[in-house]
């Protein structure tokens, strides 16, 4: 299939899975969560599907800037969908299928960067790999930090809105964005590790932002996750390293990925 029609069709079915949990939540219904994920999984096959067509190309992988950014959206919905088999996460799809939606468009229609094939080599496509769950499970955490913010202000002024009223209790949300937080440190320091072993110089000129970046943002969860099991940490203190980690990564990858691909190439 085109790559063009898979994309749409993904964009379509995020958007009309965003419009029906919308819909219930406006009337204070739940959402049916056999639907959500339903959906969520026809939007994610088309997806992949897609990515299958813009990442792989004859001379190796070609990771340009929107694809890289619809990779890890798919990402982070696949990591979702599986984790709303197990605990009350469905919520955060809310904030993902648009996500999604607005990634693989963009994927699809702007322009790519100038960027240098990647060689499959098992190494490095590991490394490539964890990094892309990594980004993809601290990104779960930072949209579930925000919306504990958002809960945790509108209770306290006792105006809470449709889609708060549907969420779990603070102390379960707490719970899950530690949850994530543990799994996506445990991931980054995986993606580390593979990429000292596998890359032949982490501080290479064309690496030593990300890494850098990524070592501080490694750091910056790392004290997150002693304070809260030694200090007792939560609540917005949690929220603000939580944001502050993300920022850090995102920056690593994104920023150094935009500088290379777009300014440095004006």
């Amino acid at each position: 299939m085109h790559p063009l029609l898979t994309s749409l069709a993904a964009a379509g079915l995020y958007a009309s899975a965003t419009a029906y949990q919308s819909f219930q939540l406006s009337r204070r219904v739940t959402p049916d969560k056999r639907l959500l994920i339903a959906l969520g999984l026809l939007a994610l096959l088309g997806h992949a599907l897609s990515l299958f067509h813009q990442l792989l190309s004859p001379s190796g992988l070609s990771i340009d800037f929107f694809s890289a950014a619809s990779l890890i959206s798919a990402a982070v919905i696949l990591l979702t969908l599986l984790a709303c088999l197990r605990i009350p996460v469905e919520n955060l799809l809310l904030l993902f299928f648009p996500l999604g939606c607005v990634t693989v468009l963009l994927a699809q229609f702007m322009p790519a960067g100038a960027i240098r094939p990647i060689d499959e080599e098992p190494g490095i496509l590991a490394h490539i790999l964890l990094s892309i769950t990594a980004y993809g499970m601290l990104t779960i955490a930072a949209f579930q930090s925000l919306l504990l913010l958002l809960q945790d202000h509108q209770l306290k002024h006792k105006h809470p809105s449709g889609l708060i009223k549907n969420f779990p209790p603070l102390q379960t949300m707490e719970s899950l964005l530690f949850g994530f937080l543990w799994a996506g440190w445990a991931l980054l320091s995986l993606s580390l590790l593979s990429g000292a072993l596998f890359l032949e110089d982490l501080f290479a000129q064309h690496l030593v932002h990300k890494t850098i970046l990524s070592c501080f943002a490694w750091v910056v969860f790392a004290v997150l996750l002693w304070g809260r099991y030694q200090l007792g940490w939560r609540g917005h203190k949690a929220i603000r390293w939580t944001l502050a980690g993300f920022c850090l990564l995102m920056l690593a990858y994104f920023g150094s990925k935009l500088v290379r691909e777009f300014i440095l190439h004006l």
